[in-house]
């Protein structure tokens, strides 16, 4: 039988409870009584068996059912708010905002970071305001935005955070809002008010419910990702000087794990493409007037750009993050100036390839939790497929949830715990080629758009998955296979 269509069954088992709660609580106000705001819990259950497309089917007409409102449409779209702030504001100058999606009687909260690249001068952030304008200025925002991945209202989708109360920052790049933790200053007609916007979103979000929350999930992609790590203790500092210190804050780090290596050909700091990471942080830095976290810019006597580097950054943090990282990161080799479109790779090209995997592997050992697949590819959690992915027979939803539930356990703290039984935290791929995990999301030849092959890929990359499969006497899916499985 199919095990992922058992997961999302008993998934939603869990959904039917959870409605099954809310209905109750609603006929108990409906008759004046006293109630307990209810939350999502989770509940393990045994596999069942059958055609799971037709129990899932059931289960949903029962909810419909049983508790109408509960789907009445659980809100799919997040809708616009602007800041009431008006001084605190975009690149620009034009407003500042988020998104927000609000599911009543849940004390879960996700503020989600979005990235989107960045610029560290006059020059590259003129080029950026001219070409990708959405990214430095709320002026074409749309109305509402659907989230997708972890930002879903859809259980199938997003098991475990689909009721949650969600608010996206749109554009939270490296010099937009909150990625670097910004001073407010002006440079150059741009305006960098990273920590005044993400103060006024939570301030606006206590009167809208956080007040209430267990639990507040700041994630974030990319640049977001990196913003997580530079932003997850101020959050959660600043809800402790509102009184609100028994919100539990969590960080979630979506891609955002860069390295500051050697790149595999030097070029001139011209662009934010081909600028080294080193480099080019540390001139925005200067550029942005940056604040970093205090403990890590102690850490580094004031050489704040190492704190945007996540291996640098987090042995620092006093909050828990859940790093995810492919380990092939595909803006970490653009910036490295490794392109894979064209002619296979060279020999050197394919070493550094492969050491990339293994630095990434080395920097990731001590972080507490992670998943890790050895894929080429850039940002999952907001990825429609991001349940699909496996590192060791467990997905990226089921590894967060064991998380949460360890956390409940232990503390919430970001020192290393023991997880629980069954509950694996630390999942990193072993293999050591790009997309040997059969897991990975779906390969395009970049410039036709075909479907590839992980041994078209492969074979692209200069690995002859063919040959070393005859050398091994087996087939070359097998062979990948065990890749993946680390033997």
């Amino acid at each position: 039988m199919n095990l992922l269509w058992i997961y999302r069954g008993m998934e939603m088992i869990r959904v039917l409870l959870v409605l099954l709660v809310l209905g109750s609580v609603e006929g108990r106000r409906a008759r004046g009584q006293r109630t307990q705001t209810p939350e999502s819990f989770p509940l393990d259950f045994t596999a069942v068996e059958g055609n799971m497309e037709s129990f899932m089917t059931q289960v949903k007409n029962l909810a419909q059912s049983l508790y109408p409102c509960s789907t009445q449409k659980l809100d799919q779209e997040m809708k616009l708010q602007f800041l009431r702030n008006s001084s605190v504001t975009c690149n620009d100058g034009s407003p500042a905002g988020y998104y927000i999606k609000e599911s009543r009687g849940s004390r879960r909260w996700l503020m989600f970071l979005e990235g989107g690249w960045y610029c560290f001068s006059k020059h590259t952030c003129d080029s950026r305001y001219e070409t990708m304008r959405r990214l430095m200025s709320s002026s074409k925002w749309p109305p509402t935005r659907t989230g997708t991945g972890i930002l879903s209202s859809q259980p199938e989708e997003n098991p475990h955070w689909w009721n949650a109360n969600t608010v996206y920052c749109q554009s939270f790049t490296f010099i937009l809002c909150v990625t670097c933790v910004c001073v407010s200053l002006f440079s150059d007609d741009y305006a960098f008010m990273g920590s005044q916007i993400i103060q006024e979103v939570i301030k606006e979000l206590v009167t809208k419910g956080l007040d209430g929350a267990k639990v507040l999930l700041l994630a974030g992609s990319s640049a977001g990702g990196t913003g997580v790590l530079l932003n997850v203790d101020r959050v959660s500092e600043l809800l402790e000087d509102l009184g609100l210190g028994s919100v539990q804050v969590r960080g979630l780090a979506d891609s955002g794990w860069f390295l500051d290596h050697k790149q595999y050909r030097l070029t001139d700091c011209i662009d934010t493409i081909s600028c080294a990471p080193t480099e080019a942080i540390k001139r925005g830095v200067r550029y942005w007037n940056s604040v970093v976290p205090e403990r890590c810019s102690h850490v580094y006597n004031g050489e704040d750009w190492n704190c945007f580097f996540g291996y640098k950054v987090q042995p620092t943090l006093k909050r828990p993050v859940f790093v995810v990282q492919w380990l092939f990161d595909e803006a970490q080799l653009m910036v490295d100036n490794v392109h894979l479109t064209g002619q296979p790779v060279q020999e050197g090209q394919w070493r550094y390839i492969q050491n990339l995997g293994s630095e990434l592997r080395n920097t990731l050992k001590n972080v507490p939790a992670m998943f890790a697949p050895a894929c080429l590819s850039h940002e999952i959690i907001t990825r429609s497929y991001w349940m699909d992915i496996h590192v060791k027979g467990t997905s990226l939803p089921r590894a967060l949830q064991c998380w949460d539930r360890s956390l409940r356990h232990h503390g919430n703290s970001s020192s290393i715990q023991a997880p629980l039984r069954g509950c694996p935290l630390h999942l990193i791929d072993s293999c050591p080629w790009p997309h040997c995990n059969p897991t990975c999301p779906t390969i395009r030849e970049q410039l036709t758009g075909q479907e590839m092959s992980v041994i078209q890929f492969l074979t692209h990359l200069g690995f002859d998955v063919q040959r070393m499969a005859q050398q091994q006497g087996m087939e070359p899916h097998k062979l990948l296979g065990m890749l993946s499985n680390g033997t």
